[in-house]
């Protein structure tokens, strides 16, 4: 049914309803009032209900309840010639009243109890910045819109706004090295050393396990095999790293918590005073996705923070809300 149509019959229902009231009103008058009294109540219900639901009620209901409930009261007006009938006003306006308050409260149990059934955050919710956010990481996070983010072509598999704040990092703080665990495709690799061309400084050592064919090639970028946190690869890196280098360091391959707190007693040391040792995917394990995915970079971060002063979580970093790194930006302050 059309919007047009919709408002036809909003009228004729008006008009049929005028018409009744006048009619019983005069053979009637009580038994006119009586059905004014019903008729605003229920009219009053049915404009409050979608109200009560989160939504603006539609024009045509608007237009229909506010001609009806005009026609009711020009038919009780018809009808005042009766003095005693005037006593039945109060009875008016607190039926409509009461008609109102029905509806809203109608339609905000019918509300709460979509919520519930669809997880929905609740009203309280969203008046709660942090529910707000964590809601959509969830949505954003098992949409798996990450898994299709690329940097020139090249898969990434980074939250967009993480990556921002890095070339932040590395604008302000020009870093000689670019330490990273976790390869994959080579994507956040390329993307850093793109940085750190237009910044005119810097190189990349980025480590994996796995050896992939078809990585991007960039004269910043070195490529290591290995476990990051076995012996051989952290010589590698330690030879790599000059005395007066500023290095930045990012966590991004087993997510483990034993594997990252490992990881984070190894490279700590190689990042200087300023700088960032930065633990990716501190959201997983229930922080607030992935809650299957058990103790992992957070619970590694809490242990390793426990037992070394030299580093601070910096929570400007996360002044994008949605990071896939909460208390994951560690700046080094000693």
């Amino acid at each position: 049914m059309s919007r047009l149509q919709r408002h036809i019959l909003y009228g004729l229902v008006a008009a049929l309803l005028l018409a009744l009231l006048a009619f019983v009103g005069g053979r009637h008058p009580l038994a006119g009032l009586l059905l004014a009294i019903v008729l605003s109540a229920g009219l009053a219900h049915l404009l409050a209900y979608p109200i009560g639901r989160g939504r603006a009620p539609a024009t045509g209901m608007r237009a229909f309840s506010g001609v009806a409930v005009a026609a009711l009261y020009l038919a009780l007006a018809l009808l005042s010639f009766r003095e005693s009938l005037w006593a039945f006003l109060p009875s008016m306006f607190f039926a409509t009243a009461g008609g109102f308050l029905s509806g809203l409260l109608r339609g905000r149990g019918r509300l709460a109890r979509k919520r519930r059934r669809t997880g929905s955050p609740s009203a309280a919710a969203v008046d709660d910045p942090t529910a707000v956010v964590d809601s959509f990481h969830r949505l954003y996070y098992e949409s798996n819109a990450f898994t299709r983010t690329s940097w020139l072509g090249v898969s990434a598999l980074k939250c967009p706004l993480d990556l921002w704040i890095y070339q932040e990092i590395i604008h302000d703080l020009k870093p000689d090295l670019i330490i990273e665990c976790g390869t994959a495709s080579g994507g956040s690799a390329l993307f850093l050393a793109s940085i750190c061309d237009l910044v005119g400084n810097g190189r990349v050592i980025t480590i994996d396990i796995e050896d992939k064919p078809g990585r991007p090639q960039h004269p910043r970028i070195t490529y290591l095999h290995g476990s990051s946190i076995s012996p051989a690869i952290l010589e590698q890196v330690k030879s790599a790293v000059a005395e007066e280098d500023r290095a930045l360091v990012l966590l991004d391959s087993d997510h483990r918590k034993d594997h990252v707190l490992a990881e984070l007693r190894a490279y700590s040391s190689f990042v200087t005073s300023g700088s960032y040792l930065i633990v990716e995917d501190t959201n997983i394990g229930g922080h607030p996705v992935a809650p299957e995915a058990g103790p992992g970079p957070m619970e590694a971060v809490d242990a390793f923070l426990a037992e070394n002063s030299a580093f601070v979580i910096d929570e400007g970093k996360e002044k994008f809300f949605l990071t896939f790194n909460p208390r994951g930006y560690l700046k080094r302050i000693k």
